[in-house]
């Protein structure tokens, strides 16, 4: 097998799978968005085994810069432009070398620009709104469903575009530490929010 032929079946296998990983995951997360169906008898055990849920689930500016800078080192990236270079080399066989060359590598960038890019975007396009329409729920008020039991943990219900979702919610350190407690009905601030796992962060607001 010549380098053309390597880089051809190497890129199609590990875009494969990624494409496969990819979907299945964005199936489960997909599911926080159906939080809401959360019977509030379950509430407290479920919130009190989220040991790792905490206040360090913040979401800052830079997330959408360091996605960016992610995407250009992302293997889903080296896959597409292997299997771009690898079928251009394969087709400009007949051209010999050097053309043969730069054919596979403008095949590589034409294949990932025009083709996998675009449609990569295309089958996510979902996953991401859903996590930026939650996010867009940060600093605006939710109402406790559950009191939050000792750890600060409990069931929240807010309104995103017209749609009520129930999320795990950990009230902020800080706020525990001066023994602040929520009682189911109380009002409360989100903070910041995990759009992915569906959990936030809480704040009481300010009398």
């Amino acid at each position: 097998m010549d380098l053309y032929t390597v880089s051809l079946a190497t890129g199609a296998a590990g875009l494969g799978i990624m494409a496969i990983g990819g979907l299945s995951h964005g199936g489960h997360a997909g599911h926080a968005g159906h939080a809401g169906h959360t019977h509030a008898g379950h509430a407290h055990g479920s919130t009190a085994r989220e040991q790792g849920f905490g206040p360090g689930l913040v979401h800052t500016p830079g997330t959408s810069a360091g996605w960016r800078w992610a995407s250009l080192v992302s293997p889903r990236l080296f896959f597409s432009l292997m299997i771009g270079f690898g079928a251009g080399g394969i087709a400009a066989a007949p051209l010999g070398e050097p053309w043969q060359l730069g054919v596979a590598f403008a095949a590589a960038a034409a294949f990932e620009t025009l083709l996998v890019g675009p449609l990569w975007r295309f089958l996510f396009r979902f996953e991401s709104r859903a996590a930026a329409t939650l996010e867009s729920a940060i600093e605006d008020e939710a109402r406790a469903v559950t009191g939050f039991d000792a750890n600060g943990n409990g069931l929240v219900a807010v309104d995103v575009d017209g749609q009520v979702i129930q999320l795990l919610a950990t009230l902020s350190a800080d706020e525990r530490a001066r023994g602040i407690r929520i009682h189911s009905g109380d009002r409360v601030r989100i903070a910041a929010v995990d759009a992915a796992r569906g959990r936030c962060t809480v704040t009481a607001p300010t009398r």
